[in-house]
């Protein structure tokens, strides 16, 4: 089967504006969250790359109250808010070192 060049330029070009399409339909979806009542939702991927966790610590998280979630339709979802209370609540502020007598 012969092409001439005319015609695989052509064919080139309706691949490159499918891909095109494509692109822009991944960058819309990616940049789409599903939010509730102005509440951002944010699913077990979007935690764990977050926080920087693994799948079982975000399941102790769960299971040990420290982090609510929502069950929409099977998949689990944390609200934005919550994930910012449990960063709130977790994080210890430094203890103040004493300076010793002879720096006085």
């Amino acid at each position: 089967m012969n092409i001439d060049r005319m015609e695989f330029t052509a064919w080139m070009e309706r691949i490159m504006e499918r891909f095109d399409i494509l692109m822009e339909a991944i960058s819309t979806s990616k940049n789409h969250h599903t939010a509730v009542d102005g509440e951002e939702l944010l699913d077990n991927q979007d935690i764990m790359q977050m926080l920087k966790i693994s799948p079982r610590s975000l399941q102790r998280y769960r299971s040990s109250g420290k982090l609510p979630y929502y069950t929409i339709s099977g998949k689990i979802y944390y609200k934005l808010s919550d994930i910012h209370q449990l960063v709130r609540e977790s994080f210890i502020a430094p203890v103040p070192q004493k300076k010793p007598a002879s720096d006085k």
